[in-house]
């Protein structure tokens, strides 16, 4: 079975995490950190952006999955995709160490989590009414 919708949002996802492994990886080379963060705030910051997308991606991209295998509509498929592709960019763009109140960071953030309860409650629908 082909699921385009996911494969369309995985492979823009996928993108992201690159970039965000790319931009976390220039800087460790740009100021000679090995591992971890070398006590670094902007390394810090970099390194979590990464890994909050590497936390956070996975599961909505499997609910979105099985949504898609399960029928949902393509529509709500694709709003669904859009929304976590723009929020993945949003957050680390809005991630301070210093700043916990940056609107990118909580449009990220809160629309993350807003895609991944639709989705799961969606899915415990579809499950429900299979």
């Amino acid at each position: 079975m082909i699921i385009p919708i996911t494969a369309l949002y995985a492979g823009l996802l996928a993108l992201v995490l690159t970039w965000l492994s790319f931009r976390a990886g220039s800087l460790r080379g740009k100021k000679k950190i090995s591992v971890g963060d070398g006590g670094d705030i902007e390394m810090l910051e970099a390194m979590r952006g990464h890994a909050n997308a590497a936390e956070y991606v996975p599961i909505a991209l499997i609910l979105l999955g099985t949504m898609e295998l399960n029928g949902a509509n393509s529509t709500f498929l694709h709003v669904l995709g859009v929304v976590l592709v723009i929020t993945r960019i949003a957050h680390p763009l809005g991630l301070k160490a210093d700043n916990m109140g940056d609107p990118l960071r909580a449009i990220g953030a809160g629309g993350t989590a807003l895609v991944i309860v639709v989705a799961a409650v969606f899915s415990l629908w579809q499950v429900a009414t299979a």
